[in-house]
């Protein structure tokens, strides 16, 4: 699993990991180990280290990080990777600070197994071996190999410089082979601890339903309304014509990374398929394609599409970043959707008819415009085998929405980088020109980390601590009571952030500490109790050296990271 913090969406691969936060992001970590490891798997976490960090947003592009920013935001999934099981690592691609991470000696022996406590295997990535050369570190593969064995590389994947040249490198007395034993000791070591040299059942493999129905529960529970004016969503029954406009909803699901040839891909409902399926009595389709290619890059019988849409009372739109703008390699510069669905979304609000837009995407995108021109927006990111069915439950009401943003979405990518645990600036925000702010853009961005509407409401009341002074050792336990206030049932991702206003250097503006899903009627309320040990307030100096210090501590509860309700504690 890639456990990357990504705090710029113009870098392809935010997709597989879990956004901006590195709380998040261990939980997601850890959780995704656990489940490799329960289906017999050894997880191998990557890319250590500050792979998400490129400048600029660009696959494989260095980066220049902080030792503290290192420790704190970078470090912690790969460290709850680690404590939940991973004994193997995946050495990035890029430089960090100016030395490749499969030539770095400190990213992999003094951060990974001393400070992390690592004692698995590190793997390069895909021939990261041989592009040393390209970074400019060595001049010839056999260079490279002795580089990357030194550094603690114990695997070289595809990239053959072991193969072909650590024999004579030994033989030259440039490799001692007591560090080619040290290697092979660690890759021996893992092949054991999986059971690779006996025969040994395989897990039991789920069945092809239970496979679609975790599926279907995971797309469920992952895609974020953003947008909901008058109600729009669900599709109320009495809503008797509904135009479906967009080449993605009679599509098949698309992937962005390619599988072997010898396998054949399940079959998979498009989303008129599913919408038809549920749709009620007398409620009828019209589908117009709208696009000339199935991911909305050329435009097509817009024309169509709007005489689909005048001749029905609701319109849903699917657009979609699909196909190869996901994933390996796909950094962009400009975070927009195509000029033909922008066009079409302009001429089908235009037809004053309530419009519902579905957004497919593996990154947040600049959706200022067309968020404007949508009555509804519904994100569902990549959600793949069964995706279309999920959306139609989510369109159609039997499902009500409970995702939040793992990372921010920007108005414009001139904010970028942009995230909610920013430091705070000597001269805040304001209307003066003197303060740091844009001439002609917001410094808020579109829809903040941790966002995501639902169909009912949810209101927060009555945070509170069990003790306001907290000594070494203790534990912060924090109460809030949160209640549906409307009118249908619903999930909430109930959320806790902290935030240090005095310390020995500048903390963020807000961390996430804490966060848990709940399920409340209509009119219910339910006390939810977050525990966080003293001990994980501790910040890093440039040393990497973990800092505890006394002072105040304000908390903040809420439905996302501009969360209000808040109190406060001391620390002794």
């Amino acid at each position: 699993p890639m456990v990357d913090i990504s705090r710029d969406p113009r870098w392809g691969r935010v997709i597989e990991g879990a956004g901006e936060d590195a709380y998040l992001g261990s939980v997601f970590a850890a959780a995704r180990v656990r489940g490799y490891l329960a289906g017999g798997l050894m997880p191998a976490v990557k890319h250590f280290a500050g792979y998400g960090a490129g400048e600029a947003g660009r696959d494989y592009n260095g980066a220049l990080i902080p030792t503290s920013d290192l420790y704190d935001r970078h470090l912690p999934p790969f460290k709850a990777a680690i404590e939940a099981g991973a004994r193997s690592v995946m050495a990035a691609l890029n430089a960090v600070n100016g030395v490749p991470a499969t030539a770095n000696s400190y990213l992999l022996g003094t951060v990974l197994r001393r400070d992390l406590g690592f004692t698995g295997m590190v793997t390069s990535d895909y021939n990261a071996i041989g592009e040393l050369m390209s970074h400019g570190l060595a001049g010839d593969l056999a260079t490279a190999s002795r580089l990357a064995l030194k550094a603690g590389i114990d695997l070289d994947m595809e990239g053959d410089g072991y193969a072909r040249h650590l024999a004579d490198e030994i033989a030259g007395g440039r490799v001692a082979i007591a560090e080619l034993d040290q290697a092979a000791t660690r890759v021996i070591a893992l092949k054991l601890q999986m059971g690779l040299f006996s025969p040994r059942p395989l897990p039991a493999a789920p069945s092809e339903a239970d496979t679609r129905a975790t599926a279907r529960e995971v797309a469920r529970e992952s895609f974020v309304l953003l947008k909901n004016e008058r109600a729009t969503l669900p599709i109320a029954t009495g809503v008797r014509s509904i135009a479906l406009v967009g080449t993605a909803a009679k599509g098949d699901v698309d992937d962005s990374w390619y599988g072997p040839a010898q396998q054949t891909k399940p079959h998979t409902q498009t989303l008129f398929d599913a919408m038809t399926e549920r749709l009620g009595p007398g409620q009828t389709l019209n589908y117009a394609a709208g696009f000339a290619d199935r991911c909305g890059k050329e435009a097509g019988d817009a024309n169509g599409a709007v005489a689909a849409a005048a001749a029905s009372e609701l319109v849903v739109l699917i657009v979609t970043e699909d196909c190869e703008f996901s994933g390996e390699g796909t950094s962009r510069a400009n975070l927009d959707l195509s000029a033909a669905q922008s066009d079409l979304i302009d001429r089908l609000s235009a037809t004053g008819k309530p419009l519902v837009l579905v957004v497919t995407a593996g990154r947040p995108l600049t959706l200022t415009k067309v968020v404007a021109k949508a009555d509804a927006v519904l994100f569902a990111w990549l959600p793949r085998t069964e995706g279309r069915t999920a959306i139609a439950e989510v369109l159609t009401g039997a499902v009500n929405p409970s995702g939040k943003l793992p990372i921010t979405f920007p108005r414009s990518v001139g904010q970028i980088p942009i995230s909610y645990n920013v430091l705070p600036t000597s001269r805040p925000p304001g209307e003066n020109r003197y303060t740091s702010r844009y001439l002609d853009e917001a410094v808020t961005p579109l829809f903040p980390f941790g966002f995501g509407l639902s169909y009912t409401t949810f209101a927060y009341e009555n945070l509170r601590t069990a003790k306001t002074r907290i000594g070494r050792g203790d534990t912060i336990a924090v109460e809030v009571d949160v209640r549906n206030s409307g009118s249908v049932a619903g999930q909430e991702v109930a959320q806790l952030y902290s935030r240090t206003p005095v310390a020995s250097r500048s903390r963020p503006l807000r961390e996430l500490r804490a966060f848990e899903k709940i399920r409340l009627r209509p009119g219910e309320v339910r006390t939810v109790r977050f525990e966080i040990p003293r001990e994980r307030l501790a910040f890093h100096d440039d040393a990497g050296q973990a800092v505890l210090e006394p002072g105040t501590l304000e908390l903040y509860a809420g439905g996302n990271s501009n969360a209000a309700l808040t109190t406060s504690v001391v620390l002794e």
